[in-house]
Formats: C-alpha cells, structure tokens, sequence
C-alpha cells in the first residue's frame, strides 16, 4: 500500500529507456534513478557467484578490489548515467566523476557495499545518492537516496525529495526488478540493538566509555557491511557508528557515497545522524572521497552519544 505523503511509492516509475520525458526535474529524475538501480539489483546479485576473487588492484581509498565490485560500479555506471537528467555519475571505485550528460542531478555510488563478506557469503548492498548539485555536494542537495540489500530476499529502502520530511519506505526488489512498496520506515520507540566498526583499541576514549554503556543496554548486531547493520538499526531501533578512530581521525567512510545517503535515510525514518557534533547532513563537503566519522540511530542514543564526544570536540 501506498503511503500518500512518499512520493516513492510505486512499481517502476521510469519507463524502458530509464527516461523522465518532459518532467525532467531533479524529483523526477531522482526517482528514475531508484528504478534504474532497482532494475540493476538482480542482474548484480546473479553476476556475485562467479565474482568473488580479489583482483590486482585497489580503489581510491587504498582498499582491495573484488571482480564483483568492478561489475557492480560498470553496470551502475551505465544504467544509472542513461537516466535523462543525470549529468554526473561518481562511484567509490572511481578517483574521478564520470560525465554522463547535460543532466544537472549527480549520482554518488558505493557499487558493493560490504563486498568483502562475499567471500563468507554475508549480506552486502549497493548504496545511491541523488544530488541536486554539482559534487562533491551537500547532504543538504540530496534530492534521493537508497540502498539495495542482498540478503535473503532483495529489499530496497529508498526516499525521494527534500531530506527534511521525506518519508523512507522499504520496497522488495522483485526477480524483474520492479519495486513493490512494503510500507513507510519508522525507527522503533524502543531500541535493542548496536553496531560499531573499528578495532576496540583504535576507539578513543571518550567513544569507547559510550560502548561501555550502550553494551549493557542493546544487543550487538554487527555484520561488517554498514547498510546490512543500518537496516537492523532501522528495523529494531539503536545506533550504528564508525567512529573517528586513533588511527583515522577523519573516520573511515566516505561522506558523499556513504554518510550523507544513510544519514538522509535514518533522519527521515524519524532517527538521527552526527559526525560527531552535528548532522552529517551539514558537514562541509570538500572533496569526492573525503572520510567522516558516521554515528545514525535511535535520537536519544545520537543524542547520548554527542555528549560523551563534547569533550573531544572542545579540546
């Protein structure tokens, strides 16, 4: 069923070509891109078996490459940049964006998020961002964002329009790649569970005494891909963090591809989303690949979390 205020909430709104036609606004044009990347899950998810060895070479920000993570980021890439209206498309894998066209909306892509759990066969996902802007961009700009989760079923979380307000919906991604909406994404009043990436010794004091706390009160849920845990703080209500660590001040993920589309997801699913100090939504963006420590769930958990970080801040 259709949530009246979502603006998302459909099968496949883009037709055959991946074009908006006349409406091509960012709206629009945001919203053919969740299709476009929905319509590219199956064929990613079929393409994993065969693409599960690590190849020569490493991407912008020093990690291993997968033959899977080339395939997802040059199916994407074509997919996503043939949407009328997409001017630019830029991809975790990629040191430079992509010209895609005259379009003024620009697609941030993390192809596979989690890809090194195919080796173990956990769950990963593929992560889009929409901006209304030239990048690196503002989570301010974004227009949409979304994640696919290869899990047990095929899912998509996905929201279109401004990040104040937007209403998050849950779709499954069927075999041909249609979105079926199963309904508006609400966090939990009553949260239960918490994940947090880095080595426990890399984790500054102040963050690790709010792990001391948090650990007696949730149930850890961590899976090593951050859209996999994302989707379990959603689902169950709590906080998902990479933090800032001893070893990377600046954090590990990336603030165009990862921070900013997660951040407009959680807020708009009623959590919240720090780096620490305020919204990821507000961070300066400075560059393509630029780092930022993510901190998204339950707001009393965010807003707990920042208190414990106050002293970090003002030293």
């Amino acid at each position: 069923m259709d949530d009246p205020d979502s603006g998302s909430g459909h099968g496949s709104g883009a037709d055959s070509d991946t074009g908006v036609g006349a409406a091509d606004e960012p709206v629009a044009v945001a919203e053919a891109v969740l299709d476009a990347a929905a319509a590219a899950a199956p064929e990613i998810r079929a393409g994993l078996p065969g693409r599960r060895r690590y190849l020569d070479d490493e991407n912008p920000s020093g990690e291993d490459v997968l033959a899977a993570d080339v395939y997802a980021d040059e199916l994407l890439e074509e997919r996503l940049g043939d949407v009328d209206g997409v001017g630019t498309y830029a991809s975790e894998e990629r040191e430079a964006t992509v010209d895609t066209g005259d379009g003024a909306v620009s697609v941030a892509v993390d192809p596979l998020d989690g890809s090194s759990n195919l080796e173990s066969n956990n769950p990963m996902g593929t992560i889009v961002a929409a901006y209304d802007a030239p990048l690196p961009a503002s989570g301010r700009d974004l227009v949409a964002a979304g994640f696919v989760l290869y899990g047990p079923v095929t899912t998509m979380v996905a929201g279109v329009g401004a990040p104040d307000g937007t209403a998050i919906h849950e779709y499954l991604v069927t075999e041909g790649g249609d979105r079926e909406d199963l309904g508006r994404i609400a966090l939990p009043d009553d949260p239960t569970v918490y994940g947090f990436g880095g080595r426990v010794p890399d984790w500054p004091d102040d963050f690790a005494a709010y792990v001391d706390e948090i650990e007696d009160e949730l149930k850890l849920r961590y899976g090593g891909a951050m859209i996999a845990d994302v989707s379990q703080v959603l689902s169950y209500g709590g906080v998902f963090a990479y933090p800032a660590l001893e070893s990377a001040p600046d954090g590990k993920l990336r603030l165009q591809f990862e921070g900013n589309p997660v951040a407009y997801l959680v807020e708009g699913a009623g959590g919240r989303s720090s780096d620490g100090a305020r919204s990821l939504l507000d961070v300066e963006a400075i560059g393509i690949h630029q780092r930022v420590p993510v901190h998204v769930g339950s707001p009393e958990l965010i807003d707990r979390l920042e208190a414990a970080l106050d002293g970090v801040r003002n030293r």
